[in-house]
């Protein structure tokens, strides 16, 4: 495949929070919870409780403050308690659900699965076990005041390694001053952002997969290959909430946000 080179043009540093959102997002919720057992056992992930709502809910409300009108989720584990609680509990978002019961597709594949309800523009992607506090304007309204179709492919909501509250990683990306995704962290060493599991993705980047199960890591390197990934750097609080001892840890850093 060839890659699509980025205009040499410089990407404005100042996002305005008043840039137009994305209609839909895709919602993440059919992982299984290894990392979350015992808790697990009895319910999905999405659905486990921090700060007196589920993880799921935390998400919904940052998607409906940002003007998100509707949202795909796809299930696969405890299917049936995810899509009840969608339809109980979640309001004033248009619902649409990708069934990957029969099989977990990993994130990669369950946007390749979900690609025909998505439609044919710029989509924001949350993972549902993701939890995120605004700094001084809406996160999701400020990442889409950032998107430039003109230029990316993937725009990546990432925090500072020395503001990711509960993560055990060593970073993910590094990014050049216009905040275009460089390239990776190298075994052995450290890079200085963390990707919080929310992006706005073009549906050009769901091509040429793999039959499958797959990461969404592949997009996302033909997009760093091709230039036209970036990074936007949250301004508030984030939490990594993928263990039983980070809930409590997080309720408590919470009390004071």
């Amino acid at each position: 495949m060839t890659a699509k080179r980025t205009p040499k043009r410089t990407l404005s540093l100042r996002p305005d929070p008043g840039g137009t959102v994305p209609e839909t997002a895709m919602v993440m919720a059919a992982g299984i919870g290894k990392r979350m057992r015992p808790l697990t056992a009895t319910r999905p992930k999405p659905l486990i409780q921090v700060a007196g709502q589920t993880l799921l809910d935390h998400v919904f409300d940052r998607l409906r403050a940002a003007g998100i009108k509707r949202a795909v989720v796809n299930v696969h584990y405890l299917a049936d308690a995810l899509e009840a609680h969608l339809k109980n509990r979640v309001k004033g978002v248009d619902i649409v659900v990708s069934d990957e019961r029969d099989q977990l597709m990993e994130t990669g594949g369950g946007i390749v699965k979900a690609r025909d309800l998505i439609g044919d523009k710029p989509f924001v992607v949350a993972n549902a076990d993701n939890l995120w506090v605004d700094g001084p304007a809406d996160t999701i309204k400020l990442l889409a005041s950032r998107w430039d179709d003109d230029l990316m492919d993937a725009l990546l909501l990432v925090v500072p390694l020395a503001r990711a509250h509960n993560h055990g990683g060593l970073g993910d990306f590094h990014l050049d001053a216009n905040g275009r995704i460089t390239g990776r962290r190298k075994p052995g060493r450290v890079a200085p952002f963390v990707y919080t599991g929310v992006q706005i993705l073009s549906p050009r980047v769901i091509q040429d997969w793999p039959e499958g199960p797959f990461s969404t890591n592949l997009f996302w390197n033909r997009a760093i290959e091709a230039g036209r990934a970036y990074g936007f750097v949250h301004q508030g609080l984030w939490f990594d909430v993928g263990t039983p001892p980070a809930i409590a840890k997080t309720e408590a850093l919470l009390i004071d946000a």
